[in-house]
């Protein structure tokens, strides 16, 4: 008949794939009018009528797929009936850490843990980026991510480091070497900034209080690094918690960490290379989560007493 004619072809094929969201409980009909809005089909209704005539309108898969505009409707009723275009997508925050994501990328994928635990430890992407550390900490991009059915480990692995390499800018490398640092002093000065800050705009300049304390040989004294030591969240960092015998400890041991404690987005790896041009030395954060930023130790006890005397004990950036 007409409609099957016309199922053998879908248009002209574009570069660019669309996702289509199908919910659970969906109609077929909504599933059509889904592929029109997304240009995979032409005409929803002769579309629905063809899939009715082949007897396959009644066995939708729920979920999301990226299918590829101009596939035939024959391919795009096997994709939705058979799962073929269906992806798993998935969230990365900026900040994250490998304890974080392993978990939310297993459960994407459809994967033990552990066989995510073995990606993020392959020997190969290790050594691609340059990292000396046990795990790809820091080089595991934080984004949004579409992983086809099936996709292993390994695979979105690989694609999350692909994603760091492809944000990473070259000119960050002339600013790096400038500043006498490596990519993975980079990436680790980053992954701080990227934990300490609330506000976009203040990055540079809490990159600056760090690089003025490591050019002057102080102790970087930044509470993430605590969090990271002690290898679970805590609300607020005690005095306690800075006895943690770690080399993350940096209140003990001057310098940066061995490694990154998370995954640093673009503008935390930019701020990294190109601090402020401020005198800072100190910070200490306001509830409203901006920080009050002080060149001396007396001028950063009285921004602290100062927010205690408006709103009780707040964290700060660096220890009395």
């Amino acid at each position: 008949m007409a409609a099957a004619a016309m199922a053998a072809c879908g248009g002209d094929p574009h570069d660019v794939p669309a996702h289509v969201v199908i919910p659970i409980g969906s109609t077929f009909r909504a599933a059509a009018d889904s592929l029109a809005r997304a240009d995979i089909v032409e005409w929803p209704r002769v579309f629905r009528l063809y899939a009715s005539v082949t007897h396959r309108d009644r066995e939708l898969k729920a979920g999301t797929y990226l299918l590829q505009r101009g596939i035939s409707w024959s391919e795009a009723l096997d994709a939705l009936t058979r799962g073929t275009g269906l992806v798993h997508t998935v969230t990365i925050p900026e900040g994250w850490d490998v304890a974080e994501i392993v978990p939310v990328l297993s459960r994407a994928l459809l994967v033990p843990p552990e066989s995510v635990l073995a990606a993020v430890r392959d020997t190969a992407l290790l050594a691609r980026v340059g990292s000396g550390g046990e795990t790809l900490e820091g080089y595991l991009f934080p984004d949004t991510y579409s992983f086809p059915d099936g996709t292993t480990s390994r695979a979105a692995v690989a694609e999350m480091v692909r994603a760091f390499e492809r944000t990473w800018k070259p000119e960050w490398d002339d600013e790096r070497a400038a500043l006498g640092m490596s990519r993975g002093d980079v990436v680790t000065l980053a992954s701080i900034i990227e934990k300490e800050a609330r506000l976009s705009e203040e990055r540079p300049v809490i990159s600056a209080v760090y690089h003025n304390r490591l050019r002057l040989g102080m102790p970087l004294q930044a509470d993430p690094t605590i969090q990271y030591a002690l290898g679970h969240h805590v609300d607020r960092v005690t005095f306690k918690d800075l006895d943690i015998v770690s080399a993350y400890n940096t209140y003990r041991h001057p310098g940066l960490p061995p490694g990154p404690i998370g995954s640093p987005g673009a503008s935390s790896l930019e701020a990294a290379v190109t601090p402020a041009r401020v005198p800072y030395l100190y910070f200490v954060a306001a509830p409203d989560g901006h920080h009050e930023f002080r060149s001396t130790f007396a001028e950063h006890t009285e921004a602290r007493h100062e927010i205690r005397r408006k709103s009780g004990p707040q964290k700060s950036g660096h220890p009395s």
